[in-house]
């Protein structure tokens, strides 16, 4: 019975036959072999964040007397971590009858049909929810006249990981001078607001600071394709390194005041260094 209806036998198939119970955690047992070996950075982590409204419940086979998890061990964990009590209860939905090769199998396919959100998905939601990062990233990104955006689109950003890293290592003034410089410098061309992009170009006026000539970036990098950057970054090195080297490379081209490219991977050297042959290849 449900209510004042009953359920057919295509419903039923779709309700579990659980039952939800309090039970403290030195009560549940989550060493078996199928599980995963537990990630005490992963622990860490969600500590640093805990938030009770993002528990679910632990899900436990009771076989012989024994509560046995087969899905929420790290919750379980970090709830007892945040408490300092291994007496400390958790919600569990409790299959009963379960055998060890039924949970194994639960526990292997429990995320194969799970949609995960997309980086986008996750900023709008913490947006709509009025975290203060989120929409100060979305206030500097309309400030330039574009936007957050699924797809990309005219005027449109959709490297939302790239701006929230930016945001959490340099803060919003990085975020903020890095939008500006790359919108005055290739104007909106396609693949210019790219993560890498913008993290090399974070990158590089983190490193060089008042160093960087921004009317010569613009002037000398505004002349050259961002295809052409994204060919010579790979050529480099994976991923936005790759595209600082890239950027500098062009930026130091027949330039007196020339940046040591060493600084930018936390190395000592002088700010400038004398000229040399091999990159002037944009000239």
């Amino acid at each position: 019975m449900y209510g004042e209806g009953i359920l057919t036998e295509q419903q039923m198939r779709c309700v579990p036959d659980v039952s939800f119970e309090l039970i403290p955690i030195k009560n549940l047992v989550s060493n078996q072999d199928y599980q995963r070996m537990l990630s005490e950075r992963h622990i860490r982590s969600a500590l640093e964040e805990f938030d009770v409204y993002q528990i679910n419940p632990v899900k436990v086979s009771r076989r012989d007397g024994v509560n046995y998890v087969f899905d929420g061990q790290h919750t379980i964990e970090i709830i007892a971590a945040e408490s300092g009590s291994r007496d400390t209860p958790v919600w569990c939905m409790i299959y009963d009858d379960l055998k060890y090769t039924e949970e194994a199998h639960i526990f292997a396919d429990q995320q194969k049909n799970v949609k995960k959100l997309t980086p986008y998905e996750t900023f709008v939601a913490h947006v709509e929810a009025g975290d203060a990062k989120q929409k100060m990233i979305q206030t500097i990104v309309e400030s330039y006249g574009l936007k957050v955006s699924r797809n990309q689109i005219p005027s449109g950003i959709t490297a939302v990981t790239a701006m929230e890293r930016i945001y959490d290592k340099y803060g919003q003034n990085v975020l903020d001078n890095t939008i500006r410089l790359d919108i005055a410098t290739w104007e909106g061309e396609k693949y210019s607001l790219s993560g890498n992009m913008l993290t090399g170009i974070a990158k590089i006026l983190v490193t060089y600071g008042d160093s960087i000539n921004e009317d010569i970036f613009k002037d000398k990098l505004g002349q050259i394709s961002v295809k052409q950057i994204m060919r010579t970054a790979k050529e480099r090195r994976p991923g936005h390194m790759g595209y600082a080297e890239a950027m500098m490379l062009i930026y130091n081209s027949k330039n007196k005041h020339r940046l040591s490219m060493r600084m930018l991977y936390g190395k000592k050297s002088k700010v400038f260094e004398p000229e040399d042959e091999d990159e002037n290849e944009f000239e």
